[in-house]
């Protein structure tokens, strides 16, 4: 029972990714104003890259959008994050980047908090190349709040 269990679950993960891949949340950087957060990164691995624009007020991240190119996995994982901060303070957002980083590289991490969506990214780990992919847009997200802390 506990392998069809496994089973299922993978494949609504892959759901989840593929959704978000295909239906990307936050995609397209025009909306946010020039005067807000730009960070832009990639993966000379893979190719992936990312144009990440966050507004922030008052410490807290009122909007999130990205644009980019790169594999399903990049570009969920993006939509994904890109859903999840918005409306959190600097501090949540980071902390949520320090859980995610943790569950990528198969650590222990914070249960305590919802990860709603971003947890169909768990079974990346067991792929030690396809990690950079799934990290590249939280990374971005990291260097342009920390340059507002």
């Amino acid at each position: 029972m506990s392998i069809n269990r496994n089973i299922d679950l993978d494949a609504l993960y892959r759901r989840v990714i593929m959704d978000h891949y295909k239906n990307p949340r936050n995609k397209g950087v025009g909306a946010i104003s020039d005067g807000d957060l730009t960070v832009n990164m990639n993966n000379p691995t893979c190719g992936d890259r990312i144009e990440l624009r966050l507004k922030v007020e008052d410490g807290i991240v009122s909007d999130a959008r990205f644009d980019g190119e790169g594999c399903s996995i990049s570009m969920a994982s993006a939509s994904m994050m890109t859903h999840a901060i918005k409306g959190k303070k600097i501090e949540e957002a980071l902390n949520l980047s320090h859980i995610f980083s943790d569950m990528m590289l198969g650590k222990e991490y914070d249960d305590s908090v919802e990860l709603d969506d971003i947890e169909a990214l768990q079974g990346v780990s067991k792929f030690p190349a396809r990690i950079k992919c799934a990290t590249l847009a939280w990374k971005a997200m990291e260097k342009g709040l920390k340059s507002e802390e």
